[in-house]
């Protein structure tokens, strides 16, 4: 839509509107794009429009009013009334709704015209009242509730209605032959014969069996049939712990030996790796499978830690990224039918009923499912109810009736349906995967089922649920109960339905037998990933990362550029000139700038990056203004996208919702699909991080110890004490730095788990965003971002200290005493923006040549090597040096607990005496003062310390 012409960008004239229609399965799409909603990666949900009522069907509505009113109240409350328990514990009272004669409906053998009331396709549309009861009944208040019709969108509301009505009326909506019926049976009876195995070899593991569950595992295998067909290539699924290993073994064609060698207490990946591994409920497979003619459908079960929920916005990330191949076409003007998202590949949500209403991340991700940037073209959710949650009942574990009420915040339809009828789970799996690939939105099926055991099998779920489990205890299993109808109903034989139980109980015993010979097969390098290492191998290599200046200057030209007709705020001008300004002179090159020549290159070599978070196209202090915005339409650029032309990659600005946890756990999965992204998540301010304290913990911090995946994610914590007060201060360093497995004294080989650094010049950021990229493996990143050095004349770099030949330093060395070490008295050793206090004071006191300023840059992994270098002029001439760590945090706080080992063991080597002595603020409860008066006298005392008593 862009090209290049004379150093000007053209644009598509304001206000026109992109008209794109595809016609398909009978439907009309049509889809309207203004001009701003072309910032890259930016997909708003397709609008979908259903054949409004004809005018003969109108009248016959009005003329048939109350017959209208009792089809629609038996569409809104049947499921109410529905058999959707199967322990029949969900209190119900009678639903006067659903009485005809509430609407003056008195005489069942009455006739009525029906069409535009009730959709029966091209069948009779003369229908007697007793008829239209047996038949709304039958659909609406069965084994399968809806809840539909609190849609706010007509078309929706009328395609169900459409669906479930004219198909009913016609045929079955999803025919289950016999040979149907004997897959779902074997499935089934698989799924016990599995639980009852580990029960008696291993009768003291916690499996989290799914006995009581079992219709789950027919429900995705139907959903992931109907996928298939639909022709979808890959499948992105996240679940929890329950039934878990039942799906492993029983559809995702996991090893059983590998099953029990990990049981035995074996590692299931190769442990020279050293890796840790994690516990049983929390394997994984991708395999790729097959369903008749269809091309093979890969399922990808996700990792995920014991956090229940936590990994739900991983998979969603992760699934937009595995299409952005798609995203990119549009973009590149291809046929729009290659753009649509989840035409190929698709997310599927498991759930617990108590964790789908207690855990926050539900309603974060949920919000994130229509948004632009993070929509993934609809997920499908099946929450197995188990109608308990640990010990605690339904009554106590949520507000709402329904376990699925949260959804309904995304204006999303949900399907109750009963686990005891599992061609009833397989009919709702596929109205909900219809309505998904319709309409690519989210949709829930709750799987309402019993839990036959205590959360796990050692537990006594009696102690607190005695009736719940003596209705449990007096009931035959939902594979036997299911086997014994096929048997009665001539599908199968008895001893047809025995041969599928004994034959796989063989099977397990010779896969249990096999153990003992069992060696975890090789991890490799697949897919985008191939050409990686592991980064503690000897192949892991460092890129040096300079830049050439034309590149810098053109990238930096690129980043301001404003088209013409483009009206930016006037504000703007000053930002413009003063980025243009500064390339032209090769310096006082600030942050943002470096940045946009960090994105710039990496785009120009081919990478793509996305930066993440609350206003991050702006930028919280209003600093990046990496989008500009027309004053008089609204219309957004990325000027990096729009001029930059012979980019191959692109720079998406995804303005997120106010959720940390969700969207941190959503880039966090895109940097697992592709290493050739640049995922960046950006904190408004660093404290507000520990709203995803979880996805730090659990995914960034330990995923490549727990089960061998490397990520990329780069983390903007913006930081640093200005008087701010105590929730706009402190990223927390100390914190991350406890999470890294950083060593304690120098290796050869360093293999730390995240990066964690405080940069002070525009250029080592530069350095580390470009670093990220050019290794041949993915470590996450954590960076003590600025704020007040942002525009800061002092914290500013060349465009030489960018240039060729140049790369990120761990340790910056004092300049100014280097000359003349001998005569340095003090060193003091800090990390970030404390360092321009020092220097300014240190002028003012005219120390400059007896006080030695040293940043340590990297903090994880410590420099030891650098540091010591750096520190090596000032202790051959001084072995009584005194050396100094100063930090602005509280003691208890920032780097110190992490440094002061690790810089003794540094003056060790060199001989010096004495070790390092702390001066800071004192140990505190809260990160930084309220009041702007202690800050400043804290600060100042802070300063005082480090040049007390020269």
């Amino acid at each position: 839509m862009n090209s290049i012409s004379a150093g000007r960008v053209h644009l598509p004239t304001r206000n026109v509107l992109a008209c794109l229609t595809q016609r398909s399965s009978g439907r009309v799409l049509v889809v309207r794009r203004k001009y701003h909603d072309e910032s890259f990666g930016f997909r708003k949900t397709r609008d979908f429009t259903i054949p409004d009522y004809t005018s003969d069907q109108l009248t016959n509505r009005a003329v048939n009013a109350p017959l209208l009113r009792y089809a629609d109240s038996l569409r809104t409350h049947g499921h109410r009334a529905a058999s959707i328990d199967p322990l029949d514990l969900l209190r119900r009272e009678r639903v006067a709704a659903l009485d005809p004669i509430r609407y003056g409906l008195d005489d069942p053998a009455r006739t009525f015209d029906v069409d535009g009331i009730i959709w029966t396709g091209e069948g009779q549309q003369e229908w007697t009242l007793e008829n239209i009861t047996s038949f709304l009944n039958a659909v609406y208040v069965g084994r399968i509730a809806y809840e539909y019709m609190d849609l706010p969108s007509k078309t929706e509301r009328l395609w169900f209605a459409k669906l479930l009505e004219s198909q009913s009326a016609l045929e079955p909506i999803t025919v289950i032959n016999a040979d149907r019926q004997k897959n779902i049976h074997a499935l089934l009876a698989k799924s016990e014969v599995l639980d009852n195995f580990l029960q008696v070899k291993f009768p003291n593991l916690k499996r989290y069996g799914l006995e009581g569950g079992e219709s789950m595992l027919p429900a995705l295998d139907a959903l992931f049939e109907a996928a298939s067909k639909a022709g979808m290539t890959q499948l992105i699924v996240a679940m929890p712990h329950r039934g878990r290993l039942n799906l492993l073994t029983g559809l995702l064609e996991y090893n059983p030996t590998s099953l029990f060698h990990k049981i035995k207490g074996g590692c299931e990946v190769d442990e020279s790796l050293g890796v840790s591994g994690d516990v049983l409920s929390h394997l994984v497979a991708s395999p790729t499978l097959q369903y008749g003619e269809a091309d093979g459908i890969k399922v990808s079960l996700l990792p995920n830690p014991s956090h229940l929920e936590a990994v739900s916005p991983v998979a969603l990330g992760k699934t937009r990224a595995k299409q952005y191949g798609l995203l990119n076409t549009l973009s590149s003007g291809k046929d729009n039918q290659d753009c649509m998202l989840g035409d190929k590949v698709m997310c599927v949500q498991l759930h617990g009923d108590a964790s789908f209403t207690g855990q926050g991340v539900v309603m974060e991700t949920l919000g994130l499912s229509g948004l632009p940037h993070f929509t993934s073209g609809g997920s499908v959710h099946i929450v197995v109810n188990n109608n308990i949650g640990y010990t605690t009942p339904a009554s106590s574990a949520r507000s709402s009736f329904y376990c699925s009420d949260i959804a309904k915040m995304i204006n999303c339809p949900v399907l109750h349906v009963n686990g005891d009828s599992p061609e009833d789970v397989v009919r709702a799996v596929d109205i909900a995967f219809k309505y998904r690939n319709h309409f690519r939105k989210d949709i829930v099926i709750d799987l309402i089922v019993y839990r036959r055991w205590g959360h796990n099998e050692l537990d006594e779920p009696a102690f607190t649920q005695p009736l719940m489990y003596e209705k449990i205890r007096s009931r035959s299993s939902v594979p036997k109960l299911y086997e014994d109808k096929l048997i009665s109903d001539g599908v199968i034989s008895v001893e047809a339905a025995q041969a599928v139980r004994d034959s796989y109980k063989a099977a397990l015993n010779t896969a249990l037998t096999d153990v003992t010979s069992y060696v975890p097969p090789p991890v490799s390098f697949e897919g985008a990933w191939k050409g990686m290492v592991w980064p503690a191998s000897p192949a892991a290599r460092e890129e040096k990362t300079g830049v050439s200046s034309a590149v810098l200057r053109d990238v930096g030209k690129a980043s301001v550029h404003v088209p013409e007709e483009f009206e930016i705020h006037s504000r703007l001008n000053r930002h413009v000139k003063s980025r243009l300004r500064s390339i032209e002179s090769g310096e006082g090159v600030d942050w943002a700038s470096a940045e946009a020549m960090a994105f710039g290159s990496l785009m120009l070599e081919g990478c793509d990056v996305r930066i993440a978070g609350q206003d991050v196209g702006r930028g919280t202090f209003s600093h990046r203004h990496a989008m500009l915005v027309d004053q008089k339409t609204e219309g957004v650029i990325v000027p990096l996208n729009h001029a930059l032309t012979e980019a191959k990659g692109k720079l998406e600005l995804a303005n997120s919702s106010l959720s940390e946890m969700a969207v941190l756990g959503f880039e966090y999965g895109a940097s697992w699909e592709r290493p050739d992204l640049l995922p960046i998540w950006e904190a408004q301010f660093g404290d507000f991080f520990n709203g995803a304290q979880i996805i730090i913990d659990t995914f960034i911090a330990s995923s490549e110890t727990k089960w061998l995946k490397q990520s990329g994610i780069v983390l903007l914590l913006p930081h640093g004490l200005d008087g701010a007060g105590p929730e706009h201060s402190s990223c927390r360093i100390e914190r991350m730095l406890q999470l890294t497995n950083d060593s304690y004294v120098a290796q050869e080989k360093v293999n730390v788990n995240m990066h964690v650094v405080f940069p002070t010049t525009p250029a080592q950021y530069f350095h580390l965003l470009r670093r990220q990229i050019k290794r041949n493996y993915r470590k996450p990143l954590i960076v003590a971002a600025p704020k007040g050095l942002l525009r800061l004349p002092a914290a500013s770099s060349k465009l030489t200290d960018m240039g060729p030949g140049t790369a990120f330093q761990p340790v910056l060395q004092d300049p100014l005493t280097l000359a003349n070490p001998k005569a340095v008295q003090r060193v003091v050793l800090l990390s970030g923006k404390i360092y321009y206090d020092l220097a300014k004071e240190r002028e003012t006191r005219n120390l400059e040549s007896s006080v030695a300023l040293i940043r340590v840059e990297e903090l994880a992994p410590f420099p030891f090597a650098a540091l010591s270098e750096t520190l090596a002029p000032y202790s051959g001439a001084n072995t009584q040096l005194e050396v100094l760590w100063v930090q602005e945090e509280p003691r208890n706080q920032g780097a110190w607990e992490h440094v002061q080992e690790r810089i003794e063991e540094v003056l060790k080597g060199l001989g010096v005496d004495g070790g390092v002595a702390y001066r800071g603020r004192k140990e505190d409860a809260v990160s930084a003062p309220g009041t702007g008066k202690l800050y400043k006298v804290q600060q100042l005392a802070v300063l005082e310390s480090a040049f007390q008593g020269l």
